[in-house]
């Protein structure tokens, strides 16, 4: 789960010319109101739209209703799922990959996403988990000092156990303990690998890509771990929670409630709103808000209550989960050991 993709340009290369967003493995920004445009994302890079045909196709696989955050296309871009879903009907054997570079000792809500939905791949497909923790490459360009990129590490771990992942099944290592040079869990180094493990008798990795949970500020960047103000941390209390939305949350309403209740809000720019399809599940609830947003019958105040009513029990339950994350807990997941992974044959 990984920023998008494919060709053999280098990433920053591949953004210069007249295209308004910036996309590289480090930094987002857009100058429309609306945010980053996926689909020229995914026509720049080569990879390949979410779509209904695939998502039918999964939910007749695993005899299930999709994640939310699929039928939303929050997650909007693929490589090879396809392949995964074959695998999957004839009973073969497939790993999960994914990662964090840890750069501050709290995570924010978005960076909960691409773990929340990898949990629930794993509890789909009752597969195994790998997680790499980058605190080598944090230490290189962050300037952080050695000791404290290792702890921002582990605590950063012990905020993705509190994701409730198997331990059974899980394995989440530090380059540092690892690998002790540079690595990376972004886009551009699986392109290489897909290009090399063929020529090395190896399957090409399978990928998923998420958009990015903008800033507060609005949709035109992402958040940011180093502004706290642009950001729900994991560590915030529910007062700070409300007070963020309150003050921070960019509204898609109108100058006057007169104007509002004529005229309706745009969802399309309007942060509470946005947030709301990242974490609210049900879909009719949603579509609801939507429409009263749009219609005038909802105000921007009530919107961000709504926001700050469905974030503070995700936040409140999660510290609970973290606080039950003991030092033995995260020693049993950084362990190298056989996880409980069956392998099938691929004839």
């Amino acid at each position: 789960m990984t920023s998008p993709a494919e060709n053999e340009l280098d990433v920053s290369q591949e953004n210069k010319g007249e295209e308004d967003d910036f996309v590289d493995p480090w930094n987002v920004n857009s100058k429309a109101d609306t945010g980053i445009d996926y689909d020229k994302l995914i026509v720049r890079f080569g990879s390949s739209k979410i779509d209904e045909e695939l998502l039918s196709r999964w939910s007749k696989v695993i005899k299930a209703p999709l994640h939310h955050l699929l039928r939303r296309q929050v997650f909007f871009s693929h490589r090879d799922m396809h392949t995964i879903l074959k695998y999957v009907e004839e009973g073969k054997s497939f790993y999960l990959y994914t990662g964090r570079g840890p750069s501050s000792e709290a995570m924010h809500v978005g960076h909960l996403i691409p773990f929340i939905f990898t949990k629930w791949i794993q509890d789909t497909f009752d597969v195994p988990l790998v997680i790499q923790l980058t605190d080598d490459e944090k230490f290189l360009w962050k300037d952080l000092k050695l000791e404290t990129a290792k702890k921002l590490a582990y605590e950063n771990a012990k905020d993705i156990i509190a994701c409730g992942f198997d331990v059974n099944k899980t394995f989440i290592f530090s380059d540092f303990n690892f690998i002790g040079d540079e690595a990376h869990f972004h886009d551009p180094y699986f392109r290489m690998t897909r290009d090399v493990a063929p020529r090395l008798g190896y399957h090409k990795p399978a990928l998923l890509h998420s958009t990015f949970i903008p800033a507060l500020q609005g949709a035109k960047t992402k958040m940011s771990a180093s502004d706290e103000n642009t950001a729900i941390f994991l560590t915030d209390t529910p007062k700070q929670i409300k007070n963020k939305v309150n003050k921070h949350a960019f509204s898609g309403g109108r100058s006057t409630v007169e104007e509002h209740r004529e005229m309706g809000g745009d969802c399309s720019i309007d942060i509470a709103y946005q947030y709301l399809r990242f974490f609210m599940e049900d879909d009719q609830q949603l579509e609801k808000i939507k429409k009263d947003y749009e219609s005038g019958a909802l105000l921007t105040g009530e919107l961000k209550k709504i926001l700050i009513e469905t974030l503070q029990p995700i936040i409140a339950e999660h510290q609970k989960r973290r606080a039950e994350v003991t030092d033995d807990v995260v020693k049993q997941f950084m362990t190298p050991r056989k996880l409980n992974f069956i392998i099938k044959s691929d004839k």
